[in-house]
């Protein structure tokens, strides 16, 4: 996941990024609005964090021009307090809206719902033979549906997800086992991920769509 910050100050862009840093989340740090173009173009961004007075114009001209290109979460982070410049940011497209100074952890709490959203309007990946609806948790390949365990189902939802990109084994571990109180074997994902392989691949192409990258972790196949 990428999540671009856009603010010239850069201790603050820096402080906002460590305190949501996440195994699976990277950040992209834009100081100004050419920047910003510049970044997105280069790494499109799941989620953006958005001032709105940035030495070169206004966040609001990137925020139109995000909306040209992309649906990605816009949350607009500003010392703009009247109620005029909210409604404007939320006319051009801003998701939500916050003014400085601000609490870390209701930015994160903003950011986490953004995101839950985001996510439930994408419940469904239909791709080479694949669909897949999480939301009804119906999975087909070829039209065959597929049984998959609550585990893999939820492995592949961050997989499909987070495609073209890596998932660490630690993040992916995390993310799957995450009560705290139970010991998780290194095995475990590993087993995890070859059942719900085999799942998923015919064996006829040879063509395998959730990829392994040594050293780090896994990626479901980029598309195209």
């Amino acid at each position: 996941m990428v999540i671009q910050i856009v603010e010239d100050d850069r201790g603050l862009r820096e402080g906002i990024a460590l305190a949501l840093r996440e195994p699976e989340i990277r950040f992209v740090q834009s100081g100004s609005v050419e920047s910003a173009k510049y970044d997105f173009e280069h790494n499109p961004a799941d989620l953006i964090i958005l001032d709105i007075n940035l030495p070169d114009g206004s966040g609001y001209d990137y925020l139109k021009w995000v909306r040209g290109r992309s649906q990605a979460p816009v949350l607009v982070l500003t010392v703009n307090d009247m109620e005029m410049d909210e409604v404007t940011g939320l006319n051009l497209g801003a998701d939500d809206y916050m003014t400085k100074p601000f609490s870390l952890a209701v930015l994160r709490a903003r950011i986490q719902a953004l995101l839950r959203r985001a996510g439930e309007l994408e419940d469904t990946y239909e791709q080479e033979g694949f669909s897949f609806d999480f939301g009804q948790l119906i999975f087909r390949r070829d039209g065959r549906e597929l049984s998959l365990s609550v585990n893999e189902q939820r492995l592949l939802k961050l997989l499909v997800d987070n495609r073209g990109r890596i998932m660490t084994r630690s993040a992916l571990t995390d993310r799957l086992w995450c009560d705290g109180g139970e010991y998780v074997d290194e095995n475990t994902l590993s087993v995890t991920v070859n059942r719900l392989r085999s799942k998923l691949e015919d064996g006829k192409t040879g063509v395998s769509y959730i990829q392994t990258i040594y050293g780090q972790g896994y990626m479901w196949k980029r598309e195209g």
